[in-house]
């Protein structure tokens, strides 16, 4: 059973939430700060967090800075603005899904759902004799253990991070467009996704370019999409 962790300082909100995702089948803890997160997340394995921005005592962006410091676990930030800048600071903070308020539950649920399937499948390991491993120039993937390495020192990279560079490296020197890298990792219509899949693409260069402003690996193809280059 997935355990999930739910922040908000609105107790109705958090108990909304609650009764949807147990009916789910999954654990649901609360809090309502993200001081409490912590502490709540220092105690439990937590196998997805859901967090509200504007908190008390540490807001939602401040709690998920730090909980990125230490946890690759999936993190989808609740958010009562709807403006593209808020979505993406959820985004460059390290959260990998984002909500606006008032929001219907059942997209809550299913966000969910995809999150924790996409984080299940990156922690599965496997042992194989024939392992499958992507190469190119210095970076390579083991995908059979959901490793990344370049040059050989080991990458941490969030479960969208990772699925979206292992469609790039598996396709080496194709081009994919925006709407096609979306629809592909988060299996949703691209519909004015492209702030989001830029952020993506950002992180992931700032973690295997040694100058992620001149890419060696992953590069923009202006106009049209992202490649990762044959080298």
């Amino acid at each position: 059973m997935s355990k999930i962790l739910v922040c908000d300082d609105d107790k109705e909100i958090v108990e909304a939430i609650d009764i949807y995702l147990s009916q789910e089948g999954y654990e649901v803890l609360k809090a309502y700060d993200g001081e409490e997160a912590l502490k709540v997340l220092g105690k439990e394995k937590i196998d997805l967090l859901v967090i509200d921005v504007m908190m008390p005592k540490l807001d939602g962006i401040r709690a998920t800075l730090k909980i990125r410091e230490a946890n690759n676990m999936p993190i989808i930030i609740l958010s009562a603005k709807s403006e593209d800048a808020d979505k993406i600071l959820g985004l460059n903070v390290g959260a990998d899904d984002y909500v606006t308020k008032p929001f219907n539950p059942l997209e809550l649920v299913a966000r969910v759902k995809s999150q924790l399937r996409r984080y299940t499948q990156l922690g599965s390991t496997a042992n194989h004799k024939n392992e499958a491993v992507y190469e190119v120039g210095g970076l390579s993937i083991n995908d059979d253990l959901k490793e990344v390495t370049v040059d050989g020192g080991p990458v941490k990279l969030t479960p969208i991070e990772y699925n979206i560079l292992l469609l790039l490296v598996k396709n080496q020197g194709k081009v994919f467009s925006i709407d096609q890298i979306y629809e592909s990792i988060w299996n949703e219509d691209a519909i004015g996704v492209d702030n989001t899949v830029a952020v993506h693409i950002r992180h992931i260069r700032e973690k295997i370019e040694i100058n992620p402003k001149e890419p060696r690996y992953l590069k923009v193809v202006w106009g049209v999409g992202y490649k990762v280059e044959k080298l």
